[in-house]
């Protein structure tokens, strides 16, 4: 079994204080992280930091770690010394190990250096007295679907939700409570997207600590706009002269109102883009504008003579062309 030097996986000394351990591994996971790492090892190198992370930033797994001595090189052969653990029984405790399976090297991730000092029984040797090893599991994970308003993702929110949470009452008959909670929106949050809300899922077991809260994103059907991906839309009513002459028109979009020129000669269907004002985020999404010709009723006299006039003016003008083959 070859020894694991956790201080020099997380680049620290022996005399590294808790933040300087905190902070090393914030760095190195972000460095290693398998989703966004283009090292070759970038997985193998997670789990390991992983790992030795659990053990340093815990003060009695430390200090029955540094109680093997500085030694020890990394990959030498390794056998625990005798009694190697009476140092943490005389902290008054036993010694109780707490694993999360959760956590940036759960189960079977472990190495068998870990699993043999962390995992097994412990025999101190002291009489009367037994070490033990006690597992202590993260609640699960809860999940649940949420609608937002689409503003929301532009601005960044706080807001509050009741959530239904199945229960099994000491009958045995399922029953449901209200769960009651407020969390953040992020700016930019799109569709399919979940929020994380560390703790707020199922209570552990032994003591453990409790699951997560994951809430998915979807977005509350809007009166004007549409998303696509991340991607906004507006249906524009334009007059059939705005459309043929061109026009400046005042227009809303989730982050204000807009001055928009429309082309003229512009068509109903017609897309117009305003870059990188869609969904925000990263690479933000577009806005897109599309035309809708609305055309005013002929409802009175001097606007059925209007509309004659037209008919005439424009005689030689066949909306139906193409559906007839014309070109």
């Amino acid at each position: 079994m070859e020894y694991k030097d956790y201080y020099k996986i997380m680049g620290l000394s022996r005399s590294a204080t808790p933040e300087d351990i905190k902070r090393a591994y914030r760095k190195l996971s972000r460095q290693f992280h398998p989703d966004i790492s283009k090292e070759k090892n970038a997985e193998a190198r997670f789990k390991e930091i992983g790992e030795a992370y659990e053990v340093l930033k815990d003060p009695e797994k430390r200090a029955a770690y540094d109680q093997l001595g500085a030694n020890w090189k990394a990959g030498q052969d390794f056998r625990p010394p005798p009694k190697w653990n009476t140092g943490a029984e005389h902290a008054g405790r036993g010694f109780e190990w707490e694993f999360s399976t959760g956590g940036p090297s759960a189960g079977s991730d472990y190495s068998d250096f870990f699993e043999t000092l962390f995992r097994r029984g412990f025999d101190s040797g002291a009489a009367g007295r037994r070490s033990r090893s006690a597992f202590q599991a993260k609640g699960q994970d809860h999940h649940a679907k949420i609608q937002i308003d689409l503003e929301d993702a532009y601005h960044g929110a706080t807001r509050t939700v009741n959530l239904q949470v199945s229960q099994t009452d000491g009958r045995g008959q399922v029953t449901t409570r209200q769960h009651q909670i407020t969390f953040k929106v992020p700016q930019g949050v799109r569709p399919g997207q979940r929020i994380r809300l560390g703790g707020q899922g199922a209570p552990g077991t032994g003591g453990g600590e409790p699951g997560d809260l994951y809430l998915e994103v979807e977005f509350s059907p809007h009166a004007l706009y549409r998303v696509d991906k991340h991607d906004v839309y507006l249906d524009l009513p334009v007059a059939p002269w705005e459309a043929a002459l061109g026009a400046e028109v005042t227009a809303p979009t989730p982050s204000g109102q807009v001055e928009l020129k429309i082309p003229p000669n512009s068509a109903t269907g017609r897309k117009l883009r305003l870059k990188g004002r869609g969904l925000p985020g990263a690479t933000p999404g577009d806005f897109y504008f599309v035309l809708q010709m609305v055309t005013p009723s002929a409802d009175s006299g001097s606007a059925k003579t209007f509309y004659d006039s037209m008919a005439r003016h424009f005689k030689t003008f066949s909306p139906r062309a193409r559906l007839n083959g014309d070109r």
